[in-house]
């Protein structure tokens, strides 16, 4: 089921990047920008990472943490982190319980074949970790600015 704005955001707690752990609890307090894509290193998810990459100093200003989730396993995430120069951490959820407890583990049809995957989606959380709002289906090209700008708001 998808969020909807006003609702407490679903608890969570996965391996990220860095040897970290992130829990909806270990962000308390700050604003956070979770965003769900679905592989590391593919054209789309890279160009969405850079441009929350580029906003970074703008992000932290406005006091919100940045998180990428995405099935990947945590190697991969390293990877995809060190061959762009990503300053934020990525977490891993191999077992998708928390993309589908946000609504984005859904079924897509790719050239007539069904199968299960990420639907772009971006959640904004205040610092009471209530969701303020919710982007479907995302369009990365001036996504990262949008939400900077919500996030700025709140």
């Amino acid at each position: 089921m998808p969020l909807t704005n006003g609702t407490k955001a679903p608890a969570f707690s996965l391996p990220a990047t860095g040897g970290r752990e992130i829990s909806l609890d270990s962000l308390k307090g700050r604003k956070v920008v979770l965003y769900f894509y679905p592989k590391d290193d593919t054209s789309g998810c890279t160009l969405e990472a850079q441009s929350f990459q580029a906003l970074k100093k703008d992000f932290d200003a406005a006091d919100t943490e940045i998180v990428g989730v995405s099935p990947d396993s945590l190697k991969s995430h390293d990877k995809f982190r060190a061959k762009y120069g990503l300053d934020f951490p990525l977490a891993s959820d191999e077992t998708q319980s928390m993309l589908e407890a946000y609504g984005v583990w859904v079924e897509k049809s790719m050239y007539g074949r069904k199968y299960m995957g990420v639907e772009r989606t971006t959640v904004l959380i205040d610092r009471d970790g209530t969701v303020a709002r919710v982007w479907p289906k995302v369009k990365v090209p001036g996504h990262a600015e949008e939400v900077l700008a919500a996030a700025k708001a709140l």
